[in-house]
């Protein structure tokens, strides 16, 4: 699938590197086809690893997508410099008034503090409102996930004994939707959180289904509104090496940090982990692009 970027984003490089169709602005210019238009909100520190990791992940069908980067006004990037998001990011004033067949929300290393206490939190709010009547399909990542659910359905967040924090193996609790079309009985992904929701409360509301679950890492893909709002508590998106990256970090700050668990062979921090869910990855944004978007979005996003 090409995925269409500006000319200069860096993460171009990389993709194509791995042999991945990146079209630039120029040449999707003279493609007679309307292009699915996603707007994707990174709310994660560093902001280019993250866009290789979603766009990666947004390469395996013959879709072509034009993507708008979108940031935060009220939060200012720490780990990104400022002429990366000036070059490449939008404001919420600049995109307002468009109409999006898809967006992703990613998660945000803020989940130990209250919803409210984010700086960003109102603005975040605003967005997810607009979402409702300016977007068809919404897919939520890890915090992202928890702030959708407690700001649309009210379901709150809990804090955890210890960080969860490896991969974990989920099961299909609902084999007949569509989003989990080829998935295997049980499959592993990422998970990298202090809080997490509680089932029931989830099961408690009419409007959600569960159609992934873990016994370890709780509820996992959640369903809302015919596909209009999808919720995912992990990571499916992160390479190979991000844990390693994050718990050598950790280690060498000083701070508390367990192994991640099935990570490393044999626990063994020496060790260089095996990705065992990039398939499963790839395969969850394909199938949310395929019948969550465009095979449901009007092609008059006027009429959404």
């Amino acid at each position: 699938m090409p995925i269409k970027i500006s000319n200069d984003l860096p993460a171009r490089a990389q993709l194509e590197n791995e042999h991945i169709f990146v079209m630039t602005e120029n040449r999707a210019l003279h493609q007679d086809i309307r292009p699915l238009k996603i707007l994707f909100l990174n709310l994660m520190p560093n902001k280019q690893a993250t866009e290789t990791q979603i766009f990666r992940c947004l390469s395996n069908t013959p879709l072509q997508i034009e993507i708008d980067l979108l940031q935060v006004t009220s939060h200012t990037s720490k780990n990104t410099s400022a002429e990366h998001m000036l070059s490449f990011y939008k404001t919420f004033a600049d995109v307002r008034n468009n109409r999006y067949d898809g967006m992703i929300i990613t998660g945000a290393p803020v989940e130990q503090l209250e919803f409210t206490e984010v700086d960003y939190w109102d603005e975040l709010c605003e967005i997810m409102e607009w979402s409702k009547n300016n977007v068809h399909s919404v897919f939520h990542i890890c915090w992202g996930a928890q702030a959708g659910l407690y700001y649309h359905y009210g379901i709150n967040k809990h804090p955890l004994p210890k960080k969860l924090f490896g991969i974990f193996r989920h099961s299909v609790t609902d084999p007949k939707m569509r989003l989990m079309r080829g998935f295997d009985d049980r499959f592993y992904a990422p998970h990298s959180r202090h809080t997490d929701i509680d089932l029931e409360d989830v099961l408690a509301n009419p409007e959600l289904r569960v159609v992934s679950l873990s016994d370890v890492a709780g509820p996992y893909i959640i369903y809302a509104r015919d596909g209009r709002q999808i919720f995912v508590t992990g990571h499916s998106e992160y390479d190979v090496n991000t844990l390693a990256d994050e718990y050598f970090r950790d280690l060498n700050k000083g701070l508390p940090i367990d192994i991640p668990e099935n990570y490393f062979p044999g626990d063994d921090p020496s060790q260089l982990p095996i990705q065992n869910w990039r398939s499963h990855a790839h395969l969850l944004y394909t199938n949310w692009l395929n019948y969550y978007v465009y095979q449901t979005t009007p092609y008059n996003l006027e009429q959404l």
